[in-house]
């Protein structure tokens, strides 16, 4: 991959996720989403730090003892390890495109 809006899949698709660069103690990730979010109940506790950003669409992010957030382009987020967050919603009508950044994370 070239361009990082490039081959997006369309609505209705499972979401995406492609690895971009993994080295030791770090992995960068594009995500595609196109109306999915977190199933209901489900927080995603990671053991590892992680950066993101939103590149293109909406997204709603919950983040354990915080208010929920509306994300949309160029808004990012540092989630620390253990930090559980869900994703609430992601845009339908158009693919909305994260970069996520793993730090510490085994690979």
């Amino acid at each position: 991959m070239d361009n990082i809006f490039e081959n997006l899949p369309g609505s209705g698709a499972d979401e995406e996720f492609t690895d971009l660069l993994k080295r030791p103690g770090v992995r960068i990730e594009r995500i595609v989403s196109t109306g999915q979010a977190s199933p209901p109940g489900f927080w995603y506790d990671q053991p590892h730090d992680e950066w993101v950003i939103l590149l293109k669409g909406a997204a709603g992010l919950a983040i354990e003892g915080e208010a929920d957030r509306e994300l949309k382009p160029g808004d990012y987020v540092f989630l620390p390890a253990d930090k559980r967050h869900r994703v609430t919603f992601t845009a339908a009508d158009d693919p909305t495109v994260w970069l996520a950044v793993h730090i510490g994370e085994q690979v």
